[in-house]
């Protein structure tokens, strides 16, 4: 740490005017030395006054700087302002977050240090989009193992450990000379692909509880559901693009819808199947509800009727989302650039 890196942060952004500011803000607050910085603000040409907050920092502050990002998608605006950064570590942030005081020194110095990492990432706290019971209900099931499972970067961790994936990564900026930027046929889960791209290539990632960002979570449970089906949706061509599933906890939902759906047909058909989708539906209802209830005995007390539509929101759209991702792209792979094309001239 004696000779600081040039460090580059990249945020893509679309339409935030909601949050650009606080996180701009908690950028400019943090205590990394910012003759050593630079902050590349890669907009996708948004229709709010996100072009106007930004600008008006840039002008007040010589190191960030806007770029635009014509595609409009996470990958192309997270290319475009790596090739276009000047420092020898990229630190990859959200728009959606603010960040602790000491978040770009704590990542530079865990880079640096003995773990030998490629990726350095910390924990995300969870904050509710408003402060309504359904948003603090959203947030705290954003933040459970029910909800999320065994996400060390949502649920916690005591000490820095080896994992799959962290969010808003710091890496060295060679990583990207050995296997490649992001992929941009990605509209979700680039971070997911590169990172299990990354591990198949020899990397680390390191996880450290003490680089600490806050997240500020959908608020509204049509929100949540698009973001988890997006999410489910794209994890079958993550599977395909890495060759092979990296983590079990991806699979449950999937695992779970799946046997509802199937169990549900048959049972028209043959009794037995009947009794097996009773016993999955009952099963899923009492562990939602307890976990629920306890959740929001120890959290919050206002949000327990909440929660047990919150977590079935995640699940369901998660699962949902990942059967239409099997489809698209491993039953129906002819029409799987067709479709990404698709979905990338209407995102």
């Amino acid at each position: 740490m004696d000779r600081l890196p040039i460090v580059s942060i990249v945020i893509p952004c679309r339409n935030e005017e909601r949050y650009i500011d606080k996180c701009l803000d908690s950028i400019v607050t943090n205590d990394f030395p910012k003759d050593m910085l630079e902050v590349l603000v890669i907009d996708g040409l948004s229709e709010d006054k996100t072009r106007e907050i930004i600008r008006r920092y840039s002008n007040q502050y010589s190191y960030i700087k806007l770029l635009d990002n014509q595609k409009k998608i996470v990958s192309t605006a997270l290319n475009l302002g790596i090739k276009n950064a000047k420092g020898n570590i990229i630190i990859r942030m959200d728009a959606h977050n603010i960040y602790k005081k000491d978040y770009i020194s704590k990542c530079v110095k865990y880079i640096l240090s003995e773990y030998n990492a490629d990726n350095v990432g910390g924990i995300c706290i969870t904050l509710p989009g408003n402060n309504t019971r359904l948003a603090k209900a959203i947030a705290l099931s954003l933040s459970h193992p029910f909800g999320v499972g065994n996400a060390f970067f949502r649920i916690g961790s005591k000490e820095p450990k080896y994992v799959d994936t962290v969010p808003f990564g710091c890496y060295k900026r060679e990583v990207f000379d050995k296997i490649g930027y992001f992929d941009e046929d990605l509209i979700r889960n680039q971070d997911d692909e590169f990172n299990l791209r990354l591990i198949k290539s020899g990397g680390k990632i390191l996880l450290v509880p003490e680089i600490v960002s806050y997240y500020y979570a959908r608020d509204s449970l049509l929100k949540l559901w698009r973001m988890y089906f997006q999410y489910g949706y794209f994890k079958p061509l993550v599977v395909l693009k890495v060759g092979g599933v990296f983590t079990w906890r991806q699979l449950i939902p999937i695992v779970f819808i799946s046997g509802v759906i199937i169990s549900g047909l048959l049972s028209f058909i043959l009794k037995p199947f009947f009794w097996m989708f009773l016993l999955l539906i009952s099963t899923y209802s009492l562990a939602n509800l307890f976990f629920s209830f306890s959740l929001g005995l120890q959290k919050e007390r206002r949000c327990i009727f909440f929660l047990p539509i919150a977590f079935p929101v995640i699940h369901f759209s998660y699962g949902l989302g990942y059967l239409k991702g099997i489809l698209d792209f491993v039953v129906w792979r002819e029409q799987r650039r067709k479709r990404i094309k698709d979905l990338q001239l209407t995102r």
